[in-house]
């Protein structure tokens, strides 16, 4: 048994992990962001912890978890954007997405299309 309870040693845990190969070290972040095709997970203020087994390495990650996906349905435009055509231009969503379309997803261009 490893003495989990009252009497944890941390030296003796230390020495264990070492004879078996494995150390861990803390890192210190402010936000972790992991990019995936639809979208991106980010964790704020998060504790992140390197493993190294054997000279494998492992993290180990928690904190507040937001997820922001990249995509709107079919249309392949960040939900952000189309909102953003739409309340600078009083235009529908309709015509939004279509602006993005037709310039190629620039924001600037698709709202300079619908103001003029």
């Amino acid at each position: 048994m490893l003495g989990f309870g009252k009497g944890f040693d941390q030296k003796k845990m230390n020495a264990l992990m070492k004879q078996l190969g494995i150390s861990q070290e803390e890192l210190e972040a402010e936000r972790v962001i992991i990019e995936r095709a639809d979208g991106k997970i980010i964790i704020e203020n998060p504790i992140v912890t390197k493993i190294n087994v054997q000279g494998q390495e492992s993290f180990q990650i928690s904190g507040e978890v937001k997820e922001e996906s990249n995509l709107s349905g079919e249309n392949g435009f960040s939900e952000e954007d189309i909102l953003t055509v739409m309340e600078k231009t009083n235009a529908s969503r309709d015509e939004a997405i279509k602006a993005l379309e037709k310039n190629k997803g620039d924001l600037a261009e698709a709202i300079l299309e619908l103001s003029s």
